[in-house]
């Protein structure tokens, strides 16, 4: 027993009773200091692990290795098994899965006014650029947006660039399917001091939350997302390609917010949070269009399937009008007869 160590826990005063029974005290007379019973001293453990929880445990863990125990238990409460949360933190050490992470130092500062709280989806997206490369060296950025209150990823946008014209582009296929946010909290990028976004968000009335320079902490959503976002998926494969690239986040984002569950919202996903809370809002312009329509994409179909035989059609013509013209050039330049 390592000198100073409390005596709390049954494993330590078990330590204490055996370290006076060494120095030739009787086992009733070594529990005494230690206020241990002799039962309790001798008893055995005939607990068994269930082989088939901890082979699933262990499964989940490979599946997700930067899941902690928390997690992996509702994940296996979610697959029907009843097992104690204590029980799979136990499993859990046991096994050796946990994986620790490395902690920066902590600098003492002013804190800064603290921000609004979300109450409603909708009502703030955070918004955030990651860098990172390809296998090839080749550099690779995501465009990442999170709604604050639901914290569902609702876009991932991934090229070698994204200027301004490509964020706004992203918003507005965001607006359709979500409808508008109040605000939008962003840092000083290049993406979002410009004028584009500026005219995008004045069109919009979407009010553009700038951070302080140097203050990541004040868009937190976003950044506890590009943390698990780096853990999860850049940190796990190496893409040879940007087209794998983009299925594969593509993936991840789908997972995150759909399967992955969330110990602010009480263990459930995101997707799952953000349809109750949404149930009472009116719909975005995409449902309201595809309640309307029945089926919005039929009309496009017909228009785009117009479209193509109108200028089938108008390539058939051309073809007829270049041959007819061919054939009398032919027959002009063709040599005529002297009777």
């Amino acid at each position: 027993m390592r000198p100073g160590k409390k005596v709390v826990t049954l494993s330590v005063r078990r330590e204490v009773v055996e370290y006076f029974k060494s120095r030739g005290l009787a086992e009733r007379r070594a529990c005494l200091p230690a206020g241990l019973q002799r039962s309790t001293c001798r008893y055995l453990s005939r607990r068994k692990d269930d082989p088939k929880l901890v082979a699933r445990l262990q499964e989940l863990a490979e599946a997700r290795p930067r899941f902690g125990y928390r997690r992996l238990h509702a994940l296996l409460r979610r697959e029907g098994h009843e097992v104690n949360r204590k029980r799979v933190y136990r499993l859990y050490k046991a096994a050796g899965l946990a994986v620790r992470r490395r902690t920066r130092r902590k600098l003492r500062a002013a804190r800064p006014t603290p921000p609004t709280v979300v109450t409603r989806p909708r009502q703030r997206w955070s918004m955030d650029v990651v860098h990172d490369y390809l296998a090839d060296g080749r550099r690779l950025r995501s465009f990442n947006v999170v709604d604050a209150f639901t914290r569902e990823c609702l876009a991932i946008e991934v090229d070698t660039s994204l200027p301004s014209a490509r964020v706004v582009r992203v918003l507005d296929k965001l607006v359709w399917q979500y409808g508008l946010p109040e605000s939008c909290r962003v840092d000083n990028g290049p993406e979002f001091i410009s004028s584009t976004l500026d005219v995008w968000s004045g069109q919009h009335g979407v009010k553009l939350d700038f951070i302080q320079p140097g203050k990541p902490t004040q868009n937190a959503h976003v950044e506890s997302f590009n943390d698990r976002f780096r853990d999860e998926c850049l940190a796990q494969a190496r893409f040879p390609t940007m087209a794998r690239a983009r299925a594969e986040i593509e993936l991840w984002r789908v997972d995150y917010s759909c399967e992955r569950p969330r110990s602010a919202l009480d263990y459930r996903t995101p997707k799952d949070f953000g349809d109750i809370a949404r149930r009472s809002m009116p719909p975005s312009a995409g449902a309201a269009a595809a309640l309307v329509e029945g089926d919005a994409d039929l009309l496009l179909r017909r228009i785009f399937a117009r479209r193509a035989d109108l200028q089938a059609a108008s390539r058939s013509s051309c073809v007829r009008l270049a041959s007819r013209v061919a054939w009398s050039s032919a027959v002009r330049a063709r040599p005529r007869s002297v009777s």
